[in-house]
C-alpha cells in the first residue's frame, strides 16, 4: 500500500458514480467476475472468505476495473468487494504486503492523543481539499476508539466527521497477517452502523488466512513492518514509509488520492448493489453460471 488510501464516498458527486446499467454496456461493469453466495470467494493468494447468500463478491481484478472506469485511484492491492445485495452496505478488502506488524502497543493505544493527531493531520490535509475545490473535514470524534483483540489480532476504530453539515464515517478493520495486513473497510450510512456491525463482524468470522499467511506462522527471519498498531490508526503503511513520525505522515497520506475514508449517505452502497444486482441478473438470464 503506498499510502493506506481512502475512498472518500462523500457525496453524489463520488459515490462510486456508479451509473444506471444502461449505461454500462460499454465499460467495466459488464465484464466483471461476479461471484453470488453461498460461496467461497479467494482473496487472491493471501485469505478467502465465506460469501453468504445474499451477498455479491468482486474479486481484486474486477474491483480495480469499476474504480478506474469511475476515474477512481487503485493501488493495485485491492484484492476484493462484497455487496449485500438486500442491504446498503459493502465492504473492500486491501491487501498491505508490509510484513509482520508487531501488537507491542496493544495495550498502549492512546485514543485521545490518536484522535488529536488525526484532527491536526486532517486540519492541514483541508488545505489541499480546499486548493482543489474539495469542502474541508471536520473530525468530530470516535465512533469506535481503537479496540485490538489479541486473539484474532484483528484491529478496529471508527471515526465520525462532517463536510458542510453531512455525517461521515469511516468504519476500518486491520486484520493482521503474517507477511503483511488485510485493511477492509466498511461502507455504510452512518445512521445504519449499529444495525450493520454485527452483521459485518459475523461476515469477518467467514475470514481466514492461507496456510503459511497466519499472524500465528509468524518466524524469525520474516520480514517485520516499520509500523505499529498506532501507525496503523493514523495512516498505515505511508507512515512507516516516510518515516516521519506520528503527524507529519498523516498529512503526506491525507494529501494523497483519499480512498474509503467517509461515506456521506446511503445512496453510496445502494448503487453499487443495484448496478451489481443488475450485472447478475443479466448474468443469470444468458444463462451463465457464477
Amino acid at each position: 500500500m503506498t499510502g493506506l488510501r481512502f475512498f472518500v464516498l462523500a457525496g453524489c458527486g463520488l459515490a462510486l458514480a456508479i451509473a444506471p446499467a444502461r449505461a454500462q454496456k460499454s465499460d467495466a461493469g459488464s465484464k466483471l467476475n461476479v461471484l453470488k453466495g453461498p460461496a467461497k470467494a479467494r482473496l487472491e493468494s493471501v485469505a478467502q472468505i465465506d460469501v453468504p447468500a445474499g451477498y455479491i463478491f468482486i474479486d481484486g481484478k474486477g474491483t480495480r476495473a469499476l474504480l478506474k472506469s469511475k476515474g477512481e485511484p487503485t493501488s493495485g492491492q485491492e484484492v476484493g468487494l462484497m455487496v449485500a445485495t438486500n442491504e446498503n452496505w459493502s465492504v473492500f478488502f486491501e491487501f498491505s504486503n508490509i510484513g509482520y506488524v508487531k501488537d507491542d502497543e496493544k495495550d498502549k493505544l492512546d485514543a485521545d492523543k490518536l484522535l488529536e493527531s488525526i484532527k491536526r493531520g486532517t486540519a492541514e490535509a483541508n488545505k489541499e481539499r480546499q486548493r482543489a475545490g474539495n469542502p474541508p473535514l471536520e473530525i468530530v470524534g470516535w465512533e469506535v476508539p481503537p479496540k485490538y483483540d489479541d486473539t484474532t489480532h484483528n484491529l478496529e476504530w471508527a471515526v465520525r466527521a462532517t463536510s458542510e453539515g453531512r455525517p461521515l464515517l469511516n468504519y476500518n478493520t486491520r486484520l493482521l497477517g503474517r507477511k503483511g495486513v488485510m485493511e477492509v473497510v466498511l461502507v455504510v450510512d452512518p445512521e445504519k452502523v449499529p444495525e450493520t456491525l454485527p452483521v459485518f463482524r459475523k461476515l469477518l468470522t467467514g475470514y481466514a488466512f492461507t496456510t503459511g499467511q497466519t499472524y500465528a506462522e509468524y518466524r524469525p527471519g520474516d520480514k517485520v513492518a516499520k509500523v505499529g498498531l498506532a501507525a496503523l490508526v493514523l495512516g498505515g503503511a505511508a507512515v512507516g514509509a516516510a518515516k516521519l513520525g506520528l503527524f507529519a505522515p498523516l498529512v503526506l497520506f491525507l494529501k494523497k488520492a483519499w480512498k474509503l475514508v467517509v461515506v456521506a449517505i446511503a445512496a453510496v452502497a445502494a448503487s453499487l448493489k443495484k448496478l451489481l444486482g443488475r450485472l447478475f441478473s443479466r448474468k443469470g438470464e444468458s444463462g451463465m453460471g457464477h
